[in-house]
């Protein structure tokens, strides 16, 4: 591996860690800086910080990669999820952030719907916090897979270390160094992290594509369309093959965003309401470049790869292939780190509001509840460590699939979260009964619906994506149950709260 790829890699490692220690020196003294950065965040640094976080290797690898073998039918997943995002913004963000600090300063979202429903505190505060934990073990594991599936690729040949495989390398070195700078500096250091790498994974998704369409043997926008046509005549076709339950499921990724802990915590740490739509512009602006960028490298990489005499075993690992082949060594190792980048930012804000969820919805609610805040926050960092070293066990295998697992863990999150959230800040008639039902209806469907295959085949026809009958279900769920038990006292106690 050429000496200028380490440079940059050594840099970008370097730049990390380093907002780590200055985070550790700057925000970390109690809980509230540890967990939500004293809820002090820039527009610019929440906005990038929420896209970043939610974006992970898949839009490196996952995307691109459905992208580069199933043509641009694969898009409308990304069209989805632009719409899903953008209606957070107006509908969840500004309510969460005025809503969790009158509720007696929330830290965490089960810590907020246990104040919002006080008559059913102890059952939403304990469920929300192992679902959060269960399902953000498999999210994390998936970020660990693009980590180990870039090692295998790009470094296989350098990095074997023992009986430990190049996959297995890739895997915990990502989340050592994640680790280095999210247990020491906490909310603070993974929200400047990941602004620092939203910047470099859209800088990336410019460049790549540009370079692959423009750049010796890119043959430019025509010759790529016909080399496209000669694969699959309907290659670019935003319809070829695509059925009303294949159309359903790509664009209903987007009823994800309203129930990602991960993602709208980012709404919870901005500095004030009035701050939130200067975010939103920066981020839908940062989420769009970054979309057609990734969808340009799957379209364009496979024009490049046909065109090349590539053989491209992993689709998933076709930005990786491109960036050591067209680049010169300092300009891959950036576009490696863009790669690390994507993973990381996830994978610290997952592990983050996972260990939050464990210090406050745990510990200090069975174990410790008169914990002193440096208690809290060494707790904290233990909860890190433990989630990561989970999640690396999860994705050990070598043949997990980056698209697949954060397709489960998204859809479990936006079924049991998604319906509660935007119920709980928008109707008044909501119960802390109904809010129960709705977070175990819509998280014990989607288990189901996985468990059972239908995702891939629903009644003998093609598969639908579980987070459309979890979504459905927690709605209903809540709805009913709340005009249920609206006559009972504990609805009058939330009224009159």
């Amino acid at each position: 591996m050429a000496i200028g790829v380490w440079i940059s890699l050594i840099l970008y490692f370097g730049l990390m860690i380093g907002i780590g220690f200055y985070s550790w020196l700057k925000s970390t003294s109690s809980s509230e800086e540890y967990m939500l950065g004293g809820r002090n965040l820039s527009p610019s640094v929440a906005a990038l910080s929420a896209g970043a976080s939610d974006m992970s290797g898949w839009l490196l690898l996952g995307l691109p990669g459905a992208l580069y073998a199933s043509g641009l039918v694969e898009a409308w997943i990304g069209i989805g999820l632009f719409v899903g995002a953008f209606v957070n913004w107006i509908v969840v963000a500004p309510r969460l952030r005025e809503q969790t600090e009158r509720y007696d300063n929330s830290l965490t979202i089960p810590q907020f719907l246990s104040k919002r429903f006080p008559s059913r505190a102890m059952a939403l505060r304990t469920v929300s916090a192992v679902i959060i934990v269960v399902f953000f073990a498999v999210y994390t594991a998936s970020g660990l897979v693009a980590g180990g599936k870039l090692v295998q690729s790009a470094f296989g040949d350098v990095v074997n270390i023992a009986s430990f495989s190049d996959y297995s390398v890739g895997i915990w070195g990502t989340l050592a160094v994640v680790l280095a700078y999210t247990v020491v500096g906490g909310f603070l250091a993974v929200s400047l992290t990941d602004f620092c790498q939203g910047v470099i994974m859209m800088l990336a998704l410019i460049i790549m594509p540009a370079v692959v369409l423009f750049g010796s043997g890119g043959g430019g926008f025509a010759q790529a369309s016909e080399t496209l046509a000669g694969v699959d005549p309907n290659f670019l076709s935003l319809t070829n093959g695509l059925t009303f339950f294949g159309f359903l499921s790509a664009v209903t990724w987007g009823l994800g965003y309203f129930g990602q802990p991960h993602i709208i915590v980012r709404f919870m740490a901005i500095r004030t309401v009035g701050e939130v739509s200067k975010a939103r512009n920066i981020g839908m602006s940062w989420m769009g470049i970054s979309l057609i960028g990734a969808v340009c490298v799957g379209v364009f990489g496979r024009a490049y790869a046909v065109r090349n005499g590539l053989d491209v075993g992993d689709s998933e690992t076709i930005f990786i292939v491109l960036a050591d082949l067209l680049f010169h060594p300092l300009v891959t190792g950036f576009l490696f780190a863009a790669l690390l980048a994507a993973v990381m930012s996830t994978i610290s804000s997952q592990l983050l509001v996972a260990s939050s969820s464990l210090t406050e919805d745990f510990y200090r609610l069975f174990l410790r509840k008169e914990a002193s805040e440096s208690e809290s926050v060494m707790i904290g960092r233990i909860s890190v460590l433990l989630v990561g070293i989970v999640a690396a066990f999860i994705a050990s295998d070598p043949n997990s699939q980056v698209l697949g697992l954060v397709s489960n863990a998204w859809a479990g999150f936006g079924a049991a979260f998604g319906p509660l959230i935007i119920l709980s800040l928008t109707w008044s008639r909501m119960s802390g009964t109904g809010a129960v039902a709705g977070l175990v209806g819509g998280a014990a469907t989607v288990i189901v619906w996985i468990s059972m295959g239908w995702n891939s085949s629903f009644l003998g026809g093609p598969g639908i994506y579980e987070i459309i009958p979890g979504f459905i279900v927690a709605w209903l769920a809540i709805y009913v149950v709340s005009l249920a038990t609206q006559t009972s006292g504990e609805f009058r106690a939330v009224e009159a709260r």
